[in-house]
C-alpha cells in the first residue's frame, strides 16, 4: 500500500504499518518495511509549539537507543494553529541547529482529515485517543479542545502536535502518547521494548 490519501477503512483495518511508506524531505518514499525488526516512535511534530521543547527528549531517547534498534520517524505538520510554518528544509535547520537531532524529518504532512498520511489514518486506527491525563499541560489542553471539537474525547484523530505512536519490533502499534504525557514515560516504554 503506497503513499495514498484515499485508503479505505478496509484497506486500513486489514493492513500493518510495513504496508505504508511516507515521503522524505528529498521527495524520495520511506517504506515502513526499512524498520522491521526495529522500534520505531512516530511522531507529529512542529517548530513553533509550546511543546517544541521536547525535541531535546526526543534526541536524547534517540541517541541513548538507536544503536539497539530505535528509529524515531519525525513528521512534521501544519494542521495545529499553523506551528509549522516554514519549509521542510527550514524544519530540519531548525531541528538540527536548535535541538542537534540525529533523526531525519520526514516532508511536512496532514494527520488528520480527507489528505491524512494513510500511516496516520493506520496508526489511529489501533491506538485511539484516551484522554490527556492530569496536570496543568492536560487542562489546558482539554479546555482548548473543548472549544475546537466539542467531541474532542469521542475520536482518534490527533488532537495536537507531540503525539506520539510507539510500534515494536513486530510492527504492532502498542503505545499512544499525547503531547501531554510525560517524556520520562515515553522513554521508559521505549526501553521496556528495547529490551
Amino acid at each position: 500500500m503506497k503513499h495514498r490519501t484515499n485508503a479505505s477503512a478496509k484497506e486500513i483495518a486489514m493492513s500493518s504499518f510495513y504496508d505504508y511508506s511516507v515521503t522524505k524531505r528529498d521527495g524520495s518514499e520511506l517504506s515502513m518495511k526499512e524498520f522491521q525488526g526495529k522500534v520505531v516512535l512516530v511522531v507529529n511534530t512542529a517548530t513553533g509549539c509550546g511543546f517544541t521543547p521536547q525535541y531535546k527528549d526526543l534526541e536524547s531517547i534517540y541517541e541513548a537507543f538507536h544503536d539497539q534498534g530505535l528509529e524515531i520517524l519525525d513528521i512534521p505538520c501544519n494542521q495545529f494553529a499553523g506551528q509549522t510554518p516554514g519549509t521542510d528544509e527550514e524544519v530540519h535547520q531548525f531541528c538540527t541547529l536548535k535541538y542537534n537531532t540525529q533523526f531525519d524529518q520526514m516532508k511536512k504532512s496532514d494527520v488528520n482529515g480527507e489528505n491524512a498520511l494513510d500511516l496516520y489514518k493506520y496508526l489511529k486506527s489501533q491506538q485511539s485517543f484516551a484522554g490527556f491525563g492530569k496536570g496543568p499541560k492536560a487542562l489546558m489542553m482539554s479546555t482548548m479542545l473543548k472549544k475546537i471539537d466539542p467531541n474532542y474525547r469521542n475520536n482518534a484523530e490527533i488532537k495536537w502536535n507531540f503525539t506520539k505512536f510507539l510500534v515494536d519490533r513486530s510492527g504492532n502499534v502498542v503505545r499512544r502518547f499525547e503531547p501531554t504525557a510525560d517524556m520520562d514515560t515515553v522513554r521508559q516504554a521505549v526501553a521496556e521494548l528495547i529490551g
